[in-house]
């Protein structure tokens, strides 16, 4: 797919030039509220709509029953800075979908089905501020990759999905992340768990904070040789395991 962005350019140029000479077009069922905005909230959509503009800088795609993305999707839209796909029905994403979106600073893919975050999932992302992936139910694994090159990314939302683990590792590619969100995962409280969690303590800066006390999480090492198994990690974090009367770490999904 790469080859073909080099000759792709041209042709994309007389397009665009063509379509801004004969007036703005917005795609049937969606509002344009002005050149660079295309919002196609709540639509109804299955897939993602033709005729979007080729200048379009915010396209808004929540609330529909889009499945997928073709890859070369983006290729189109090189000024595109803000996409919002919050509320679908994506269950992954295609390699390379994100390859061409070096001028994106927002993305929401919230509230979807996503699976699992790979690595290179975001590509030259490199302008990436905020990224919005919680409240994906069967979400259960983010490579410790995924997130490599996304040197701008200050705000990370992966609460309420189906983590039971993270690779610290993630998180330290990520040099400007100044909020985490975190809560509402099923945690396996291992030895693998007490390294993210020590992460998490030295960060705790990065944690959304209620204006409360902020939650005491207690986690037994079990099943790994290099932990004691006899020992309890404490630790002091805000919003990642919320506990509730009764029920065991994570159970309050």
């Amino acid at each position: 797919m790469i080859p073909c962005v080099n000759w792709l350019q041209p042709f994309l140029a007389l397009i665009s030039s063509t379509l801004l000479t004969r007036g703005h077009i917005c795609p049937s069922s969606c509002l344009c509220p002005d050149h660079h905005t295309v919002d196609c909230t709540s639509q109804g959509l299955t897939t993602v709509p033709d005729f979007i503009p080729l200048d379009v800088r915010r396209l808004l795609l929540s609330n529909n029953w889009i499945p997928w993305i073709p890859s070369d999707f983006l290729v189109f839209y090189s000024d595109l800075v803000y996409l919002d796909i919050r509320n679908n029905s994506l269950s992954q994403l295609e390699p390379g979908t994100l390859t061409t979106s070096s001028k994106l600073v927002f993305l929401d893919l919230g509230s979807n089905n996503l699976t699992e975050i790979s690595s290179g999932t975001f590509g030259e992302s490199k302008n990436l501020i905020k990224l919005r992936l919680g409240n994906n139910p069967y979400l259960n694994m983010v490579d410790r990759d995924a997130f490599t090159g996304l040197t701008s990314l200050r705000e990370l939302e992966m609460e309420r999905n189906a983590l039971t683990g993270l690779d610290v590792t993630v998180l330290e590619s990520l040099p400007s992340l100044r909020m985490l969100r975190l809560e509402g995962n099923p945690w396996l409280c291992n030895c693998h768990f007490a390294k993210l969690f020590s992460w998490l303590t030295e960060n705790q800066h990065k944690l959304p904070q209620d204006g409360g006390e902020g939650t005491t999480v207690t986690a037994q090492c079990k099943g790994n040789t290099s932990c004691d198994p006899n020992r309890s990690v404490q630790l002091f974090v805000y919003n990642v395991v919320p506990l509730r009367k009764g029920l065991p770490v994570g159970a309050d999904q």
